[in-house]
């Protein structure tokens, strides 16, 4: 059903992908850093200011995510599978993207991002996604309660929060949590080294930049990535007829069609990698297929299922107006699944 050159991890083709947005990011960013840091800049007032910086923080913060999903290839080995040194540029590639231009550990996210593959739509088990019975809300500890009422406040932190505060997996900073069950003390050790790299990287830049300049120059920037990386998590696993499982009704191939392709527009699809209009093939073979193999995959994928009269298997939903769509999809629904999108039985 799939192209044979669909399995083709070709090291120099990620390379060069990862150069391409590594300089996007340092050229977005440097320039954001000169305008800052500018004399005029400087002279304006603090309105003003704001209105200056926030395109290139949004294309700086666009950049830092097109860089993410580079890193998202690494996570899952699909960067270089060359036999002698695959292991260590993939290593390279990932530390680069995620622990430094992201301030996303490395291995830590790898950990708890292979469980998530592996769980995919189990209404327990699964990581990264809390699936939550909406019937069951009555019921809920007055602190979820508040939680679900106050949710568009903490919309735009969720990364953060994801990351430093370990809800839903565990600390991906500090390792505490269900993700860190059962890993050995080498393992916790090899994660710890990309945590110092995130800390050294923010630490550095910090102390160069000072507080106010590091909030604009990199932080504005990485609440963008925050957001598209939320933004496209989120709308991938859910839709209307999405269903989650159990223990008693979960297999890997099921729950991965119950994911969701989603068409953001052309330009922006390819810049993110086919992120969001591949995810369905990604799920299926996610450490087998790179980012550059995801489209015509996919193609390959529905005339493949619809030539077995198996189309209905597939989700594919079009949102051009995605920043309207997660503020809509998240104000409605949160992490609740309704008890009849369960499969139980």
């Amino acid at each position: 059903m799939l192209p044979a050159e669909t399995w083709n991890v070709d090291t120099k083709t990620s390379v060069m992908y990862f150069a391409i947005d590594l300089l996007a990011v340092v050229a977005s960013m440097g320039f954001l850093d000169v305008v800052v840091t500018s004399d005029n800049y400087h002279s304006l007032q603090m309105w003003q200011q704001a209105l200056t910086v926030m395109p290139l923080q949004v294309l700086t913060g666009f950049a830092m995510w097109c860089m993410w999903c580079i890193g998202h290839d690494a996570g899952h080995g699909t960067i270089s599978k060359d036999s002698k040194w695959g292991e260590g540029i993939t290593r390279l590639v990932g530390e680069v993207a995620h622990s430094v231009v992201c301030l996303t550990p490395f291995v830590p996210w790898q950990m708890s991002h292979r469980k998530h593959h592996l769980n995919h739509n189990h209404l327990e088990k699964d990581f990264s996604h809390q699936w939550i019975i909406r019937e069951e809300q009555d019921d809920f500890h007055p602190l979820m309660k508040l939680g679900v009422a106050t949710r568009m406040l903490y919309l735009p932190f969720l990364y953060f929060v994801y990351l430093f505060t370990g809800i839903p997996d565990g600390g991906h900073v500090l390792f505490y949590g269900r993700m860190w069950e059962g890993q050995s003390m080498n393992e916790k050790l090899d994660a710890a080294k990309s945590v110092a790299i995130s800390c050294a990287t923010a630490g550095l830049l910090w102390s160069t930049m000072g507080t106010a300049d590091f909030a604009v120059v990199c932080m504005g920037p990485w609440m963008v990535l925050s957001f598209w990386l939320f933004m496209v998590t989120y709308l991938q696993h859910h839709s209307e007829d999405g269903k989650v499982y159990t223990d008693d009704t979960f297999t890997f191939e099921r729950a991965a069609f119950e994911t969701v392709d989603r068409d953001y527009g052309k330009w922006v699809n390819r810049m993110s990698h086919h992120m969001m209009d591949g995810h369905v093939i990604h799920h299926l073979f996610f450490t087998k297929v790179p980012h550059y193999r995801l489209e015509a995959a996919t193609l390959a994928l529905q005339e493949g299922l619809k030539e077995q009269g198996k189309d209905h298997l597939y989700k594919q939903i079009d949102t051009p107006d995605y920043s309207q769509e997660i503020v809509k999809q998240f104000y409605e629904n949160w992490f609740f699944v309704n008890e009849k999108q369960v499969v139980r039985e």
